[in-house]
């Protein structure tokens, strides 16, 4: 585990699915479900779309079929599993114990299904919400951490993401930002370029908390 800088904790940016919400298993059959009906091997495309936006995972995997069609299919599978999401133990406390204006989510869902979900398994929605329609350039790209930076109006040097995917780290170190990765969903191993790696949000909100509270603390 790297130190954490002391300049990189004024605000803190999470990934959703992985990170706050467990929805890994529904994500797993919803894709493999898709790929049974379109004739791809299952496992690859689970494979592909970690950390992916939707328009990017149909774009690279079935770039022959109508975007809109395949995007009602997928919402027709994935309303089946929506019941069933819960939000990951300790989720809802750390986010209320962080500063309204110091936190936002980045993740590759739209920004309906985001809200909705987060309002749903009982989570705060922050006013900055960073979703696929709002960049041009999913992760491994930095534009939407980068994005969320500017509307906190806080440096990117000084964030730090909480990730649970390669795609998703990756786009946080290019973004300048610190980097924590949850391993709920990849090994520990996958995670290594992170700054550190904790085994569940649980341990990571504790750090985070920690760190994020000191500095409020000390006026900076």
């Amino acid at each position: 585990m790297r130190e954490l800088a002391e300049s990189a904790v004024g605000a803190v940016l999470f990934d959703v699915d992985g990170v706050l919400i467990d929805t890994a298993d529904a994500h797993g059959r919803v894709w493999r479900a898709w790929a049974r009906l379109r004739g791809l091997d299952p496992e690859e495309v689970w494979e592909a779309t970690q950390g992916r936006r939707r328009t990017d995972i149909l774009r690279l995997l079935a770039p022959q079929l109508d975007p809109a069609g395949e995007h009602l299919v997928l919402d027709r599978l994935m309303a089946a599993e929506e019941s069933g999401f819960r939000a990951f133990d300790g989720a809802a406390a750390l986010l209320r114990s962080l500063p309204s204006h110091l936190w936002a989510v980045v993740t590759s869902s739209r920004a309906h299904p985001t809200a909705a979900r987060l309002a749903r398994t009982g989570l705060s929605v922050p006013g900055v919400r960073i979703c696929a329609e709002d960049v041009s350039e999913g992760k491994p790209s930095p534009e939407g951490y980068l994005t969320a930076a500017a509307r906190l109006a806080v440096d990117p040097a000084r964030c730090v993401v909480v990730e649970d995917s390669p795609p998703g780290i990756e786009a946080g170190l290019a973004a300048g930002c610190t980097v924590y990765a949850v391993a709920s969903t990849h090994r520990p191993a996958e995670l290594a370029r992170a700054h550190a790696c904790f085994p569940s949000l649980s341990e990571a909100g504790r750090a985070l908390t920690a760190v994020h509270r000191s500095r409020l603390d000390d006026g900076r």
